[in-house]
């Protein structure tokens, strides 16, 4: 393949043909491509399988991180181990590029590599690694983690995603016409873009962004004079950086940068634009920003044969295929854990980040509640808690841990370790209910819910994010109630929401699933039929070129 004129290496529809280069700093395409931590890479690798889909004019930049985000393991009492192993992908190709960037007044070589698009069915995806023997070990070390936790190499790794995913397009004459970041990491582009056509302005005719963070404080913020040691503005002058990116003060935020940069913008859901239209509406000089809501690939995720069945109403085809799945599944949870679960038990999961607010044990703070749930003979439950903690977050570590030392008490509560997508999957197939419980509104989108549903799974959740425009509460799925969140403390919210948990749990969902269970497929299929319709990642995409790419 020639890469010093690079085209999209498949005819491309007249729909889409508008250039597009899409930069994040991870992506989830694929199980054996492990160069992601959650939702975002998620969020990104679907949107290249439907551009490739829907044959658009577009291409990812992305990094090749050496040890990944990082494999959980287990400690000797199964509380939570994390390891930094090599990966080693021999289905990249090596472009044969390699060039120059300047970090830290220090010249730093890029060699990049190449996803073609036939190995795993997304559009081209390019991915740039420092983890070369030309350079120094400490330049070596940018790409070895995704979101190290040494703050001068984070930023050096948002230059490389930025500047450097800039240059690239240089080096494949690929000439974008519009530069899109998924989220600000890559905003370090905008100056490199400046420098190269003069002024701010032709950079914002080029440059949308995403934003994905509900809440000012969640934004990406450094030491302004760290980031122009680190060479972030490309020798822009720093008065000049400062009246573009609205610095106020000494701290660089990156998302506002972003904003002002940009010529538009996006939350990634309904309920996340009028979130970020409030948060950011005293800034001065932002550009607008409108809201596509995040989705998923269908054709990636979902169970083929359950919607099959579905189709066909061919309701004890539905239920075999449904047990299947669920059997399959349970073969892992017993070679993890040594549990084993019952494919006829009614089954919750709840498997994504491991965060604070995301609160992953919020129905075990009633232990008293919790235990009679569990060990109800008329309704029996069993319970799965899977999700990567960020290898620094000490208070999500500690709430992983609990719930491990929890799960020893009951033999039908477990957790399992290895959250990636493959068995983000099958937890989604072996799940009759898939838990959600962020404290509102602190969810921007969430989209484990979505794949959930489309593998014949019921969602039940706070009122958050994209639950908002899915949910219709007793018909696809349960949701609680929404209250004044505004005008609680955090105890009393957390409390309201375990409590409406519970009510819903124990008075509607038990009951029906076991005792109403032609009620209960009804839901689960307007489910499957909802998401299919409204959160495929086809019309997400289709989204993009609509409103944000125009």
């Amino acid at each position: 393949m020639n890469f010093n004129q690079f085209k999209v290496p498949y005819p491309i529809n007249d729909l889409y043909s508008k250039s597009v280069a899409y930069f994040s700093m991870e992506f989830a395409v694929h199980q054996p491509l492990k160069i992601y931590s959650g939702g975002l890479g998620y969020l990104s690798g679907s949107h290249l399988r439907s551009a490739f889909e829907l044959k658009q004019n577009l291409i990812g930049v992305g990094i090749l991180w050496k040890y990944g985000y990082y494999d959980q393991a287990r400690n000797q009492d199964q509380t939570l181990q994390i390891q930094w192993n090599e990966k080693l992908y021999s289905f990249l190709e090596d472009t044969q590029i390699k060039y120059q960037i300047e970090i830290h007044g220090h010249p730093v070589w890029v060699k990049v590599y190449y996803l073609n698009p036939t190995t795993f069915n997304t559009a081209p995806l390019f991915l740039l690694s420092t983890d070369i023997p030309e350079n120094d070990y400490v330049s070596q070390t940018i790409t070895h983690r995704l979101y190290d936790a040494n703050v001068a190499t984070k930023v050096a790794q948002f230059i490389l995603l930025g500047v450097g995913g800039a240059k690239l397009m240089d080096e494949l004459n690929f000439n974008p016409e519009l530069y899109h970041l998924n989220e600000a990491h890559g905003i370090s582009a905008a100056f490199y873009l400046h420098k190269k056509f003069g002024s701010k302005e032709e950079v914002t005719k080029r440059l949308v962004f995403t934003t994905h963070t509900p809440e000012e404080a969640g934004n990406e913020k450094h030491e302004l004079h760290l980031c122009e040691k680190m060479g972030y503005f490309c020798g822009m002058n720093l008065d000049e950086v400062k009246q573009i990116a609205g610095v106020t003060d000494d701290k660089f935020n990156h998302s506002l940068a972003a904003l002002r940069y940009a010529k538009l913008a996006n939350g990634v859901s309904q309920l996340h634009g009028d979130v970020s239209r409030n948060m950011w509406m005293h800034q001065e000089g932002i550009c607008d920003i409108t809201n596509i809501t995040n989705a998923q690939n269908w054709q990636y995720w979902a169970d083929k044969q359950l919607y099959k069945a579905m189709d066909a109403n061919e309701h004890d085809a539905f239920a075999d295929r449904k047990n299947y799945l669920k059997h399959r599944s349970m073969e892992i949870i017993a070679d993890q854990t040594g549990k084993l679960f019952k494919p006829g038990v009614f089954t919750i999961v709840w498997a994504r980040r491991f965060a604070g607010y995301k609160r992953a044990e919020l129905l075990t703070r009633d232990k008293a509640r919790f235990t009679a749930l569990v060990k109800n003979s008329k309704y029996p439950v069993q319970f799965v808690w899977a999700g990567k903690p960020y290898p620094l977050d000490y208070p999500a570590i500690s709430d992983f841990n609990f719930l491990v030392n929890l799960s020893k008490e009951y033999d039908n509560v477990a957790v399992c370790i290895g959250y990636e997508l493959t068995l983000s999957k099958r937890l989604k197939q072996v799940s009759d209910v898939w838990l959600n419980n962020p404290r509102v509104p602190r969810e921007a989108s969430g989209t484990s819910g979505m794949t959930a549903a489309m593998n014949g799974s019921v969602n039940f959740s706070t009122n958050d994010g994209w639950i908002r425009e899915f949910i219709k509460h007793g018909e696809n799925g349960f949701a609680v109630p929404m209250v004044d969140y505004d005008n609680m403390s955090t105890q009393e919210q957390d409390q309201y929401d375990m409590d409406k948990l519970y009510e819903i749990l124990e008075n509607d969902i038990l009951p029906m699933y076991y005792d109403q269970p032609e009620k209960w497929r009804e839901i689960v299929q307007n489910g499957m039929k909802d998401v299919r319709v409204q959160f495929d990642s086809n019309r997400m995409a289709r989204e993009y070129y609509e409103i944000l790419y125009k």
